[in-house]
């Protein structure tokens, strides 16, 4: 069952008519809403009002297509700027009780369906329809959150190992704050990934920003300079700070045989600062 052409003309010209009125019960069924019109619309150029009367016509037209495609660029821009969901939840089911409303009313000035199983049979279709586009839109929404979380998450990777080209085949890994394991299996992947995609066959390694690095992560370390051997790379080691040394020598460790060992950054780049 969906309206017939004649029956869809004239909804929307009554929709129309009352426009200001569906408005002020779109704004009053939605409270919480209703404070943040103006804040959605600067954050993220949406605008609610306008928004509804456009999903009402895809409603009442039951031109799903167009509404699918619009559930799924709405749920792109509330996943881009972190809109609230709750927001949106409210205002879609803020729009389903006022076109029912109003439907209820044009029902009663036309007298346009004959009975009243014809008129659940649209309060039916009406109902499915929403409940597609709020489908839709929280897929979309999911998804494109998920990519969001996942380019964040690379961005963050890359950031906490930035290793940096100095000549063609001399590069310098900079480690700053602390390093668990979490953080140390991104560096394996990243060393190891990075010396065959550059062709690194010189990796500085500089500890300076590192204030303290527990032993099970030195031994990491180790297997991670183990890894750089076997790929042809020589490691460099700069800027080990007392608390570390110290505190692997009462381990037992040492990285003699795994890596060069400078002093400072500066001294090892005034070393390798030659291009192979």
């Amino acid at each position: 069952m969906s309206f017939s052409l004649n029956e869809e003309d004239k909804i929307m010209e009554f929709l129309v008519q009352n426009k200001s009125e569906v408005e002020e019960q779109l704004l009053s069924e939605a409270v919480n809403v209703r404070e943040k019109i103006e804040e959605i619309l600067l954050i993220g150029n949406v605008d609610l009002l306008n928004n509804a009367h456009k999903l009402i016509r895809y409603i009442v037209e039951q031109n799903e297509d167009d509404m699918i495609a619009f559930a799924e660029r709405e749920g792109v821009v509330w996943a881009t700027y972190s809109l609230t969901l709750s927001f949106k939840l409210e205002w879609i089911q803020a729009i389903r009780r006022t076109l029912w409303n109003f439907l209820y009313e044009f029902e009663k000035l036309k007298d346009v369906f004959n009975d009243s199983k014809v008129f659940f049979d649209l309060e039916k279709k009406v109902n499915e329809k929403v409940d597609v586009f709020l489908k839709y839109f929280f897929i979309s929404y999911s998804d494109y959150k998920d990519k969001l979380i996942l380019a964040q998450q690379n961005l963050v990777e890359n950031l906490s190992v930035p290793i940096i080209p100095i000549t063609p085949s001399t590069c310098v890994l900079p480690l700053i704050g602390s390093i668990d394991e979490s953080r140390m299996r991104i560096i394996e992947e990243k060393v190891l990934m990075e010396i065959g995609k550059l062709k690194i066959q010189i990796l500085i390694l500089d500890l300076s920003g590192i204030l303290e690095m527990e032993v099970e992560i030195i031994n990491q370390l180790m297997k991670i300079l183990d890894g750089t051997s076997m790929m042809g790379c020589k490691a460099v080691i700069t800027g080990l700070r007392p608390e570390i040394v110290t505190k692997m020598i009462r381990a037992g460790l040492c990285f003699d045989n795994k890596a060069e060992i400078k002093g400072t950054l500066q001294q090892a780049l005034r070393d390798y600062m030659v291009v192979s």
